[in-house]
């Protein structure tokens, strides 16, 4: 009874340590602190949606055994909400159990004011005004950069306390999150730069630098060929990029699986993109098979 009890309690407290929520700062985020908005989550089909996050967080989930692996996600949602579940939680447990501790970024994103309906998400979408999106959205990006570069210097800074190698850091972003991916490793310094990325979906249009850096950083990259957003030739492009400077690149592209797949089951080949960046990082000693 004592050694089921004994088990009973490790269990709760690797559960509790495995969703601990980390402030990004202290304080006001620097850039925006005269945001006085108060964070919201709701329910979808895709499960928890957040908006107005004003105190960008990592949730780090923890593995019973870590493998000194870690992966910094970050959701996408058009940098108005963010997909927490489908491009987040859900990918952060499947990265457990390959060993890996994943921490699920909350990066600043658009305020979702009532007074102004025709900028929601969901009248930018349905109106295709991309354009207009891109300039609501242009004041957020750097912010969004600079949260997910202080995200690395955090991971980095404590990597002791997680059992993490310091040089094997890596950050995965969807569609925004992808553009806040390589935004940071466009942008990053020495402390703040991951060692591996994963664009998936990835915006190119307001991505933050171009400089692939000189240090070794393997890409890995996945989209579909039918993006309903038309992003399939961003992840070309930035495959390319990284190509032509003699960087690891690899990039799957499926025919069928639209924009936002993220974790979801459709019944198509590109339900199992995640096996696929699995052998990836098993290919690069990132995780044991």
């Amino acid at each position: 009874m004592k050694k089921i009890l004994l088990s009973l309690s490790i269990l709760t407290v690797l559960y509790a340590r495995a969703q601990t929520v980390i402030p990004l700062y202290n304080g006001a985020a620097p850039g925006s602190e005269n945001w006085n908005w108060e964070e919201k989550q709701i329910k979808a089909d895709i499960g928890t949606i957040v908006m107005d996050v004003s105190h960008p967080s990592l949730t780090a989930y923890v593995p019973a055994n870590p493998n000194g692996t870690a992966v910094i996600i970050a959701p996408g949602g058009a940098f108005h909400i963010l997909a927490f579940d489908l491009e987040g939680t859900e990918v952060a447990k499947r990265l457990n159990a390959l060993g890996i501790t994943a921490f699920v970024l909350k990066y600043r994103v658009v305020h979702s004011d009532p007074a102004h309906p025709e900028n929601s998400i969901d009248n930018l979408m349905t109106t295709r005004n991309f354009k207009k999106l891109d300039s609501l959205n242009a004041p957020v990006v750097p912010l969004a950069l600079q949260d997910g570069l202080t995200a690395v210097k955090y991971v980095r800074q404590h990597a002791a306390d997680y059992k993490i190698d310091p040089n094997k850091i890596g950050f995965m972003g969807f569609s925004a999150g992808g553009t806040v991916t390589m935004s940071v490793v466009y942008s990053a310094t020495d402390d703040s730069r991951p060692n591996f990325v994963a664009p998936i979906y990835a915006y190119e249009g307001a991505i933050i630098g171009s400089t692939v850096p000189t240090a070794k950083t393997p890409i890995f990259i996945c989209a579909a060929s039918d993006d309903d957003l038309g992003l399939a030739t961003h992840s070309v492009h930035i495959y390319l990029k990284w190509l032509e400077v003699g960087q690891p690149a690899e990039l799957h592209m499926y025919e069928q699986g639209k924009h936002g797949f993220g974790t979801k089951q459709q019944g198509l080949p590109v339900d199992s993109w995640m096996d696929r960046f699995t052998d990836w990082l098993a290919m690069h000693g990132l995780i044991k098979k």
